[in-house]
């Protein structure tokens, strides 16, 4: 009931246009905001670097000095479940079966050290250099398929004719899901986006509930299936994956695959979608790209930085600590804005302009430290 209640009232633009100035400096849910925060981003830095945000009752930090240092610290958790009056969480577990809050709880990007350095090792064994390069002429081939799908209608749709199916084929096949089970599986992989953002998903939780049940029964019918006959598959390796007698548990399993094709599928298809958009308006840079093919590697590092497709994520205070010259309080919220981080003048000159070559690219899309993308290779 409180998440209806909070989801209905974000949806009430009027409402907190006129409840800003309780705001402060920092209110995502007006328009404004959701169709470009680097503004926002920049009057935050400028003004209050480290910024103690009254309604989420949370510190905002902008700078990439300060965003960089709650991402490797360890007094800084990714644990959520320490928050003592953790409303948010409250709001969003409230209707929520048992087992699909533990997989919530306790996959990688919710752990910390040793339990999230024991997942990572073994979960590391499947994603290695040679696997990755493995899937490079598969990939080729997708995106031909998919191009030469709409080029004898002379347009397309950039999300739903290629950036979203590129990616949720690439991980089905990861996953070493059959082609005729991928449609149910872009389903489930659609619904557990609400993971990312549930205040804004129409169903809140509930569909990504759903699909977590469902993508569980799937996915021990593959476990089951790969340990009879193990295939050159990513399920196959995180089955084989073994370091001092210990590997994954089937709900480990659930929830890494779980992480693979939500965050996965996602990201990419809004690191597609934004790439092409600044190409868009930035002309001068896509003939630039188009003229020099070599640029591409500099290039998506430059879209990683210019308009990442995660903006923020968050910590957990361990103990009292100072960052900007602020108190951060035991068990006190951290928000770091990575789009902000990554357009902060004293790292990145000119950091609003797109430079496909900018030659010293350090950008947070990727986060830092233990928790640094898995998939990022």
């Amino acid at each position: 009931m409180l998440l209806d209640v909070i989801r209905w009232l974000i949806r009430r633009e009027r409402l907190f246009r006129a409840l800003n100035p309780l705001f402060g400096l920092y209110n995502p849910f007006l328009r404004e905001f959701r169709d470009d925060p680097y503004p926002i981003y920049r009057r935050l830095r400028e003004n209050a670097p480290v910024y103690r945000s009254p309604v989420f009752r949370a510190w905002i930090c902008t700078r990439h000095e300060d965003v960089t240092r709650v991402l490797r610290d360890p007094n800084f958790s990714s644990d959520r479940t320490s928050i003592e009056t953790n409303w948010f969480q409250r709001a969003l577990f409230s209707s929520l079966r048992p087992e699909f809050i533990e997989a919530i709880q306790r996959n990688l990007l919710m752990l910390d050290a040793p339990d999230h350095t024991r997942i990572r090792n073994l979960v590391n064994k499947a994603f290695t250099r040679r696997v990755v390069d493995g899937l490079r002429p598969r990939i080729e081939s997708q995106v031909e398929e998919l191009l030469d799908a709409v080029e004898p209608s002379g347009e397309m749709n950039l999300v739903r004719d290629f950036a979203s199916p590129l990616p949720i084929t690439v991980i089905a096949e990861l996953l070493g899901v059959p082609p005729e089970d991928r449609a149910r599986f872009k389903r489930w992989s659609d619904d557990l986006i609400a993971l990312l953002d549930p205040f804004n998903a129409p169903k809140g939780l509930a569909g990504a509930q759903d699909a977590f049940g469902e993508l569980s029964v799937y996915l021990r019918g593959v476990f089951a299936e790969r340990r009879r006959d193990p295939r050159d598959d990513v399920v196959s390796r995180l089955l084989a994956a073994e370091e001092g007698g210990d590997a994954l548990t089937e709900a480990e399993l659930i929830s890494t695959s779980m992480i693979i094709l939500g965050a996965g599928h996602e990201t990419t298809t809004k690191l597609i979608g934004n790439a092409v958009l600044a190409l868009l308006r930035n002309p001068g840079e896509r003939k630039r790209l188009r003229d020099d093919p070599s640029l591409v590697h500099s290039a998506v590092e430059e879209f990683l930085r210019y308009d990442s497709p995660v903006q923020m994520t968050d910590r957990v205070a361990v103990e009292d600590c100072e960052i900007g010259g602020k108190c951060i309080r035991k068990g006190q919220v951290v928000v770091v804005l990575l789009g902000a981080a990554n357009r902060d003048p004293e790292v990145f000159p000119d950091p609003d302009r797109l430079d496909l070559a900018r030659p010293h690219n350090p950008h947070l899309s990727f986060g830092q430290g233990g928790h640094f993308c898995l998939g990022a290779q």
